[in-house]
């Protein structure tokens, strides 16, 4: 399970960055909410250990 969340977070960080030219206006809007979606998971996590 936790393997899973890893490579799911790793591609939506790929996903997040910038790269074309109609999306360089987003600004910190995809890596922010990749932010959060991490923070969630490591709470979560912490709180079932």
């Amino acid at each position: 399970m936790l393997t899973l969340l890893v490579v799911l977070l790793l591609i939506a960080a790929l996903f997040s960055v910038p790269a074309w030219p109609y999306s360089r206006g987003w600004g910190y809007y995809p890596s922010g909410g990749l932010g959060l979606v991490a923070i969630v998971i490591l709470i979560l996590l912490f709180v079932r250990s």
